[in-house]
């Protein structure tokens, strides 16, 4: 009879990483071996036969209008109408081309077209502020004193008239709240410390973090930029030089949010017959 394989933390010759985007850090913290198979071993998992109109892609479409929407930028003299009219057009094409089932470009249309007015007034009030300065845009930033780099593509970051940036991350499910930020959803905080240290062009001063709810209300959520944000981009050094240096293994589903949540490499990491009551089995792996 074969025994039931033990929790994996897996140690890879250091260093394991040499590049990781902000919007993994969450599953660095969360799920170390999804990062291990991803991107030190380059497993990927492997796209639907038949592929569905499911929560992922609807967030795809969403942020595939606004980032049509957005581009280029609107000017401060449109009216809320005529942001409004603009967004809808930009729904409309990006539905047409993207999704082929008709049932969900119905119901994807009506769910932008219930909050097109709110968001075209914040819109219309972001606009009198300042400006995007950056739209998807891929940057990367080299560590100091690591050889590593941490790239991010922020949905928006606006430079306000005082020089200021704001970063937007614009949420098509429930944003993470500010507790779930400063322990795991790291990446508008280490966006911003991007901007700051030149990322995206010249050194920023940063204003706030924001959220532009896909959905709900369409309402924004402030988040501030205070130390205690500040404070995430020392506390993601010291965990990625930890990785770095070998000091970490990769430990399967090592604080998920929920237990009932899945992972693309639960089924390599032979989760079920080990459980998160288990402890981790650290191996060296990888050294010849």
């Amino acid at each position: 009879r074969a025994l039931p394989a033990q929790r994996p933390s897996p140690r890879p010759p250091a260093p394991a990483l040499r590049e990781l985007s902000v919007t993994a850090v969450q599953t660095l913290i969360r799920d170390p071996y999804a990062i291990y198979a991803r991107q030190v071993l380059g497993l990927s998992p492997l796209d639907p036969l038949r592929p569905e109109p499911d929560a992922a892609e609807r967030g795809n479409v969403l942020h595939a209008i606004i980032q049509r929407f957005l581009t280029p930028p609107p000017s401060p003299q449109d009216s809320p109408q005529a942001l409004q009219e603009r967004l809808l057009a930009a729904a409309d094409e990006v539905l047409a081309a993207q999704v082929p089932w008709p049932t969900s470009r119905l119901f994807w249309r009506a769910r932008i077209g219930g909050i097109a007015a709110q968001l075209c007034r914040d819109e219309h009030a972001r606009l009198q502020q300042g400006a995007p300065l950056a739209v998807e845009t891929q940057r990367r930033l080299a560590v100091a004193g690591l050889d590593f780099s941490l790239t991010a593509k922020p949905d928006r970051i606006d430079r306000l008239h005082d020089g200021t940036a704001v970063i937007y991350d614009y949420k098509s499910g429930t944003p993470a709240t500010r507790p779930q930020i400063l322990q795991f959803d790291k990446q508008l905080p280490l966006t911003a410390a991007m901007a700051e240290r030149g990322a995206f062009g010249e050194r920023m001063r940063v204003a706030d973090l924001r959220y532009i709810r896909l959905g709900g209300e369409g309402e924004t959520r402030s988040h501030g930029w205070n130390a205690e944000m500040q404070a995430t981009w020392d506390q993601f050094v010291e965990l990625i030089s930890a990785y770095l240096r070998g000091e970490y293994g990769f430990t399967a589903r090592r604080a998920m949010e929920r237990m009932t949540h899945g992972s693309d490499y639960d089924h390599l990491s032979r989760h079920g017959e080990w459980s998160e009551a288990d402890p981790p089995q650290p191996q060296e792996v990888g050294h010849g």
